[in-house]
């Protein structure tokens, strides 16, 4: 291990900016407790079906503050895309090359969770498993998929969007709020803002790349600016104040996003930049430096698979013939609370596990067969463009 951590960091440019990629680890690992602390399933009568402690719990919405941390993703990827983009236009690649080289990695393992799961979908319907509760697990599996087609869509339009000024998104997303919550206009109109919500901290991170987002000054008017709007529109403008989707809710910050969650967003975009020069401090030590490396190795793998982490330690449960607390029960109290928090390495386990067995399709085949030589070049071949 020593070695492995050595070999990290001396294959490490001097110049790499390691605090980018704690920035997205921190992201990915984020929305994974987030999901196995407000993602339940509750086994009733031999069927399955999701459920979530914020419905019974509203004490606990603040975990999805500080859990739904997918526009910290985003800034991260339109600071990374554009500096690609610019990069690659320098050596003479053209758009076609740079497009097919940055969504491989997406592809290929995204194409491995949905063979796995058309052949477990099959599989479970032969075997008697009810409808109901196949369209329970694959709703899990496949509706953090959104997030995926968002963000290889922004990718794509990198050269479009990077010039964009992120008040522009603002200003659609608050239109289209006010059009369908204060006109009472058609609800489909707040798709719109699966497009431009997101662009607001794409649009920021390309603003970033450019050399903006400097000092400390810019991150703090982000983050109060940002926390005061979504106080405001929690609090006088009928916004719901849990930052993900809550069953039987009226309306949800995060499907389509709203102002609020943009609102919210840009805070978080305050609170990361922030954060940047205590990651670059903390980060010069070899250790932390190659934990953050390697899980930005895997970034898609961990996110991929971490709902099917869940699920199948939920379903090993099952075979005990017993209703196990924080697995099987009702996220209605405490108890729920306790018993799902001494799940939680469980669960990391059971990803570990699928990391083992699927990480190759997001790394790809590199010549040898250790860690270190699959991890090591990856860090070097990114270190300036990534």
């Amino acid at each position: 291990m020593r070695d492995l951590v050595r070999r990290i960091d001396a294959a490490t440019p001097p110049d790499r900016d390691r605090a980018v990629d704690a920035l997205r680890a921190l992201a990915i690992l984020g929305v994974v407790l987030g999901h196995w602390l407000v993602s339940a399933l509750v086994v009733d009568s031999g069927t399955v079906h999701a459920a979530s402690p914020l419905q019974h719990m509203p004490g606990l919405t603040p975990v999805s503050w500080v859990f739904q941390t997918l526009a910290v993703f985003f800034l991260v990827g339109g600071r990374v895309g554009t500096r690609s983009y610019a990069a690659a236009r320098a050596r003479g690649t053209t758009y076609g090359q740079w497009l097919g080289a940055r969504t491989a990695r997406l592809s290929r393992p995204v194409a491995a969770v949905l063979v796995v799961w058309a052949v477990a979908a099959v599989a479970m319907l032969a075997s008697g498993v009810g409808l109901d509760t196949l369209y329970a697990l694959l709703k899990l599996v496949l509706s953090p998929l959104w997030f995926l087609l968002v963000f290889a869509a922004l990718t794509a339009a990198t050269p479009l969007v990077a010039r964009v000024h992120p008040l522009w998104p603002v200003a659609v997303v608050l239109h289209v709020d006010l059009i369908r919550f204060g006109l009472g206009g058609p609800s489909w109109l707040g798709w719109i803002n699966v497009a431009a919500g997101w662009l607001v901290p794409y649009s920021l991170g390309a603003v970033w790349a450019r050399g903006g987002l400097r000092g400390r000054r810019t991150g703090w008017a982000l983050l109060i600016g940002g926390a005061a709007g979504t106080v405001l529109l929690v609090l006088f403008a009928g916004y719901p104040a849990s930052m993900v989707g809550v069953p039987g809710a009226a309306i949800s910050n995060l499907d389509p996003p709203t102002l609020a969650a943009v609102a919210f967003g840009l805070a978080q975009c305050g609170a990361a930049v922030l954060l940047l020069g205590p990651l670059r401090r903390v980060l010069r030590r070899p250790a932390l430096w190659a934990g953050v490396a390697l899980v930005n190795l895997s970034a898609m793998t961990v996110f991929l698979w971490h709902q099917t982490s869940m699920m199948a330690v939920t379903a090993v449960g099952m075979l005990t013939g017993r209703t196990l607390p924080g697995l099987h029960t009702v996220p209605d109290g405490p108890g729920w609370v306790y018993a799902r928090l001494a799940w939680l390495p469980v669960f990391a386990v059971a990803l570990l596990v699928c990391w083992t067995a699927f990480r190759t399709y997001e790394q790809g085949r590199r010549r040898g067969s250790t860690v270190v030589r699959e991890g090591v070049p990856a860090v070097n071949r990114g270190a300036r463009h990534a």
